[in-house]
């Protein structure tokens, strides 16, 4: 008993029934009732757990109600909490008094499954838009994801700032790149940004919903299209948790050829990034040569893996390519060249004062409102919290070859700069070892479907940050629930409380340097 599992048994008694089904090893699932799920969530917060994830299971078909989940954590241990509600009275107390982050989590519940959140502050529709019906819960059994829904009328109620000289920027969604379309609505007075409302949603595809008509091996493909820049990381965290529910562990080669895909997915995604930062602040020239080397990388990927970004090459069981002789040498090789290159890279936009005075002390997000609104990835460690699930939760080969976690503390944007230069850095060393230490034998193993009713929890960590996916076998094997849970789903709330203070010409420049996903959230 992990003391979380051992803190909520102490308060609770037993109203704190361990249940089984989850097959994810040493996380307790823990049913309670449903009106002592607010309770839970205070003695977790009063252990000073992160909350990591929540969500809503359809089980009806399953011979019950509604599941309400929430999934805690603290170091190294993690728990999961669930209550059951009725079909004819779905709702639950809120738990956004004791976690921030549940705010638009429980809004995406009331959304898209039409669960409510008692007592929660705000439930205006979250990725559902206003003008859906009313009753359309698409994420139901009862909804038929073939009927075309009817326009209804509908408005969005923005939160509005009042006073003499405040006025408001609309900005999207529909924006000048070919950046995903996002709505941000700033009041502000001057050129000063009194607050940021962001309004997301416009790339919902109906992803969650599409896991339950497709077989376990069709929902690795569609996993790693969930945020087409994170692939490689989306399609390990479905595998990871529908191997964990069948019970089929991968042979370790097929898990370090994994982690060696993970690490150049976050190479160039990093490198990026950087580029962007600085063409955002009109430093063009590290935006060129930033591109130029990301670009080098992915096409030693389409080399090797027959695809830019690694796509389709994670399947439950193991992997689809190996990496053979020539291709270890060469990314050996590779590597040499591009570190030379990305240090000096570095040396430049360290050396460059006009740079540093756009990206120092803009953007700040502090170290207690990153906690307090749970932030993960590069966010939270470039806001001085120590959190990569490669160390709280290591799968092999992490738990030999371990990263060192780069952590920083002015919270600004030149702080979530050096986070990605660093692990960078990181990675390259990471990669160095998983290809001169690769282990000999087979990419995959025979996968035998989940037993019914089982379900599986799973955490990677993404170039972006901490991913999670829970998947639910229905009573006849069948996918029955699949949740998604980008880090951007949280990350997004970060965004909007870094810029206050700030001038508007400087959003730019922090939005790029949290960079979250639009299809991540918009599950």
């Amino acid at each position: 008993m992990n003391s979380l599992h051992e803190r909520l048994v102490t308060q609770l008694g037993n109203d704190a029934v361990l249940v089984e089904g989850l097959r994810s090893s040493d996380i307790p699932l823990i049913l309670v009732p449903r009106e002592q799920f607010f309770e839970a969530a205070r003695t977790m917060n009063y252990q000073e757990a992160r909350l990591v994830a929540e969500w809503a299971s359809d089980e009806t078909r399953l011979g019950s109600g509604y599941g309400i989940y929430a999934c805690y954590s603290k170091g190294l241990e993690f728990l999961l909490v669930k209550c059951e509600i009725p079909a004819d009275d779905a709702t639950f107390p809120t738990i956004t008094r004791k976690y921030v982050a549940a705010y638009r989590f429980e809004r995406q519940m009331h959304s898209l499954m039409g669960v409510t959140p008692i007592g929660s502050p705000d439930l205006r529709p979250w990725i559902k838009f206003e003008d859906w019906p009313v009753d359309a819960w698409p994420l139901r059994k009862t909804f038929d994801p073939r009927t075309r829904m009817p326009r209804v009328p509908g408005d969005y109620r923005w939160i509005r700032a009042q006073g003499e000289g405040v006025y408001e920027i609309p900005v999207g969604p529909v924006h000048a790149g070919i950046i995903e379309p996002g709505h941000f609505r700033f009041q502000a007075m001057g050129e000063a940004i009194l607050n940021l409302e962001e309004r997301l949603g416009y790339v919902h595809k109906g992803i969650e919903k599409r896991f339950e008509s497709l077989s376990w091996e069709d929902g690795a493909r569609l996993a790693g299209m969930v945020s087409g820049d994170t692939t490689v990381a989306h399609s390990s965290c479905y595998c990871q948790a529908v191997e964990s529910m069948a019970e089929c562990t991968p042979p370790e080669r097929a898990l370090w050829l994994r982690a060696i895909m993970l690490e150049r997915e976050r190479i160039a995604n990093h490198l990026g990034d950087i580029g962007a930062i600085c063409n955002d602040v009109a430093f063009a020239f590290l935006f060129f040569q930033c591109t130029t080397l990301k670009e080098q990388f992915v096409q030693t990927n389409y080399r090797f893996y027959n695809h830019r970004f690694m796509m389709d090459r994670i399947v439950p069981g193991g992997v689809t390519v190996d990496l053979f002789d020539e291709g270890i040498d060469y990314m050996l090789r590779e590597l040499d060249t591009f570190s030379k290159k990305f240090e000096q890279l570095v040396h430049i936009y360290d050396n460059n004062p006009s740079l540093e005075d756009r990206v120092r002390d803009t953007g700040i997000l502090s170290m207690e409102k990153a906690k307090d609104l749970g932030m993960v990835g590069i966010v939270a460690r470039a806001s001085g919290l120590d959190l990569d699930i490669r160390l709280q939760r290591p799968f092999s080969p992490y738990d030999i070859i371990i990263p060192r976690v780069s952590v920083q503390q002015a919270g600004d944007v030149n702080a979530r700069v050096w986070v990605r230069i660093d692990e960078i850095r990181e990675s390259i060393r990471l990669l160095r070892e998983l290809l001169f230490n690769l282990p000999s034998g087979d990419i995959h193993t025979c996968f035998v479907p989940p037993e019914p009713q089982a379900s599986g929890l799973a955490f990677v960590e993404g170039w972006r940050g901490e991913l999670v996916y829970w998947v639910q076998a229905g009573i006849d094997g069948e996918v029955n629930r699949c949740m998604v849970r980008d880090p951007s789903s949280i990350n997004w709330l970060g965004l909007e409380q870094s810029i206050h203070g700030d001038i508007v010409p400087d959003f730019p420049v922090c939005n790029k340097s949290f960079n979250q996903s639009y299809s991540g959230n918009d599950v």
